[in-house]
């Protein structure tokens, strides 16, 4: 007999202590089993608050991760355990190359500081934090690069580094890249390491020009994690929740090109909204997760047999809370 479950997800949550966290890029189905739903920040922070004893967290590996490390008294379990694209490019070997690339061509170590975008391994927010550096997600990553100025110290943004390129053409300093042309650490202001969202590549200047030959006076509305071209190109840049918000503020006749992933743009609004891309943007990883996998998740809870719990050691959680709790404090 096949098994209802969204029937037995509602009656698991119903029974449980239990709080089913989702992010916005998840399928519709598993979205809207959400308990809490949000961008990357709206999630810590939320996720943090919850009294209930167990979180089970729809999203990427990451994301349960710092859960766990900013409430390590809740439970954090996830569905899948999937592994965002951009958090694989970098671990901690090739953060503190980074860091000796920069010591090599004449910064002092004391003289950097570290900041991570949230879609990175726990691991590598603890070597962060070790440095007094900070994390940041793409709704407060400017004002946390901005925070970082304020030391004088040389930014090290990891990994992406279309949302570090971004910050800087923002205010007009100088970022370079590692590893792409000349990049001189004692040049630039902020110094970005070689990853970006695979996802967020797909929207192209070809894009833009063909929606607005084809929708004069059409909007173009695009993440931070797009190539600083494409942001120049675009009306409004900003984090998921911001462009929802954007796109909610329009005039309902007002035609808008959203770049971002394809499961947040397709529930926006019903008209006059589009996909940025001639192909589906849709994150894989993020839509690994299922509602057959979310029932076996909450299932293993009611048999005394948690599965895919995420634990992280004592001085990795211990480095990487400060990294985080710096973002949090930054309102």
């Amino acid at each position: 007999m096949s098994i209802d479950y969204k029937k037995e997800i509602n009656r698991l949550k119903d029974k449980l202590d239990v709080t089913v966290v989702a992010h916005y890029y998840q399928r519709d189905e598993v979205f809207e089993m959400g308990d809490i739903v949000g961008d990357s920040l709206e999630l810590a922070r939320k996720s943090k608050e919850a009294t209930s004893e167990w979180i089970v967290f729809c999203g990427v590996g990451f994301m349960g991760q710092s859960v766990k490390v900013i409430a390590p008294n809740k439970r954090v379990l996830m569905p899948k355990v999937a592994c965002c694209a951009m958090a694989r490019m970098i671990d901690s070997s090739y953060f503190d190359d980074s860091v000796q690339y920069i010591v090599e061509r004449g910064v002092p170590k004391e003289n950097i500081l570290p900041i991570t975008y949230i879609n990175s391994d726990a691991t590598v927010k603890s070597k962060v934090g070790e440095m007094g550096g900070y994390v940041c997600t793409s709704s407060n990553a400017f004002k946390i690069i901005e925070k970082g100025l304020e030391s004088g110290k040389k930014i090290l943004f990891v990994p992406d580094r279309c949302l570090g390129q971004n910050f800087a053409n923002s205010i007009g300093l100088k970022s370079c890249v590692i590893g792409v042309g000349d990049c001189d650490p004692k040049e630039a202001d902020v110094i970005c390491f070689n990853g970006f969202c695979s996802v967020h590549q797909y929207f192209t200047l070809d894009d833009i020009e063909f929606y607005r030959n084809r929708y004069p006076g059409i909007k173009i509305a695009v993440h931070p994690e797009c190539d600083p071209a494409i942001v120049q190109a675009a009306d409004f840049s900003g984090s998921t929740s911001q462009l929802i918000k954007y796109v909610a503020d329009l005039d309902p006749e007002q035609k808008v090109a959203v770049g971002t992933e394809y499961n947040l743009v397709n529930r926006m609004r019903s008209k006059n909204t589009f996909v940025l891309s001639s192909t589906k943007p849709e994150c894989p990883t993020m839509n690994e997760t299922t509602l057959e996998d979310l029932y076996i998740v909450l299932k293993s809870i009611e048999d005394k047999a948690p599965i895919n719990e995420i634990e992280i050691d004592e001085h990795t959680a211990k480095y990487a809370k400060l990294a985080l709790d710096r973002m949090l404090e930054i309102k």
